[in-house]
Formats: structure tokens, C-alpha cells, sequence
């Protein structure tokens, strides 16, 4: 089974739907047993939502790259 921080990294392609189907599989495996990680999915799907919502390609580079380090942090844990 793969670790939280890989599950995580792979689970931004899982949500865009880029991701293969055998890295869909250690995703949906890892957030299935994994109870550290069981709110990770939601999160990261509200995330985008949010992002989406309030046009994120608008948003100048520095606050977007602070946004993607900030994201990076949480799942480095």
C-alpha cells in the first residue's frame, strides 16, 4: 500500500482525472483503510470547489504559489 504523502500526491490527478487507473486504485485503496487520511478526499474536493468557484486563475502568482506551498504542507505530514 502506498504512504499518505503519495497517496495525497497522487490524489490532485485522481480529482482532474488524470491519474491512471492503477493510480486511481492505490489512491482509492490508501483512502479506504488509511483512518489518518479518511477526510483527505472531502477536503481536497471542497478545495477545488472553492478554488474553482472564486475564478483561482485570477489570482496573482505569489498568493497562487503561496496557496500551492500551503496545499504541499498539509500533505507532507
Amino acid at each position: 500500500m502506498i504512504d499518505c504523502h503519495e497517496a495525497m500526491r497522487r490524489l490532485w490527478e485522481y480529482l482532474d482525472g488524470t491519474a491512471t487507473n492503477a493510480d486511481r486504485g492505490a489512491v482509492e485503496r490508501h483512502l479506504a483503510r488509511c483512518r489518518r487520511c479518511c477526510g483527505e478526499l472531502d477536503f481536497a474536493i471542497e478545495l477545488r470547489r472553492l478554488l474553482a468557484d472564486s475564478r483561482s486563475e485570477d489570482l496573482p502568482d505569489d498568493v497562487r504559489h503561496r496557496l500551492t506551498a500551503a496545499l504541499e504542507d498539509l500533505t507532507d505530514d
